[in-house]
């Protein structure tokens, strides 16, 4: 571990950014073995969340408690998911992806894309190999769905890793009290008018899950992939 970015992270003394940590998946990140690192907090309150404990509840690792982990296993894994919460929001974050580098290992990020700058960053740095970047809903619902005025955060992030062609992928969960068709197709029309070219992925909302919002079960026969505007890929993943 370098000297310098030892220091920056010992600096935060005794706090705990990390919720849990998921020591293996093969779903997170694509092609790749990994584990993922869930970050406390978010700066956004989606009523389909499924990770409220998450979000609203508070971090039990250090980041220096992670990279132990991952020394110990850096050479059973192929890269790091960084999720949440929001991790951007962390201090310390761009030093924390840097020892991760660091290890010889792939960092991917889940980003709600509220922090453009330091998105930017991090890929000025070359610190991130992949993001997965949530489309949480048009900008007349994006308000009510994540209660935060956040969208143009998210436009800025979109467009910047759209120019700075880093691999990633968009993402939309879908629940059919929040978003209808004609929704999905408004935010399909704003991937293509920012040359979005990449395929657009849409899950379903979990059933029988708790949640933020409290939000009853989602009717999934409301939703036709077929019928949705096919000027790019769109794929339903569950």
């Amino acid at each position: 571990m370098n000297i310098n970015n030892e220091h920056n992270l010992q600096s935060t003394g005794a706090v705990k950014p990390i919720y849990s940590i998921t020591p293996f998946t093969l779903l997170d990140y694509p092609d790749k073995t990994a584990c993922i690192l869930w970050f406390a907090g978010c700066n956004m309150r989606c009523v389909y969340c499924y990770n409220p404990d998450i979000v609203f509840g508070k971090g039990k690792l250090s980041f220096n408690e992670a990279l132990k982990f991952l020394n110990a296993r850096k050479n059973l894994l192929d890269g790091v998911v960084l999720s949440g919460g929001e991790c951007t929001l962390h201090k310390n974050i761009i030093s924390l992806i840097k020892e991760i580098k660091s290890l010889g290992l792939l960092v991917k990020i889940d980003t709600n894309g509220s922090k453009p700058k330091v998105l930017e960053q991090l890929i000025k740095e070359n610190y991130i190999d992949y993001v997965a970047l949530d489309f949480k809903a048009t900008k007349d619902k994006f308000k009510k769905i994540t209660e935060s005025d956040l969208y143009s955060n998210f436009i800025t992030s979109l467009k910047l890793l759209i120019d700075k062609k880093i691999p990633f992928e968009i993402r939309t969960t879908i629940h059919s009290l929040l978003l209808d068709q004609a929704d999905l197709n408004e935010m399909i029309r704003v991937l293509k008018s920012c040359n979005y070219t990449g395929t657009y992925y849409l899950q379903n909302y979990l059933d029988n899950t708790k949640t933020i919002g409290n939000i009853q079960n989602s009717n999934k026969r409301n939703f036709d992939i077929a019928q949705l505007n096919s000027e790019i890929n769109v794929v339903l993943r569950n």
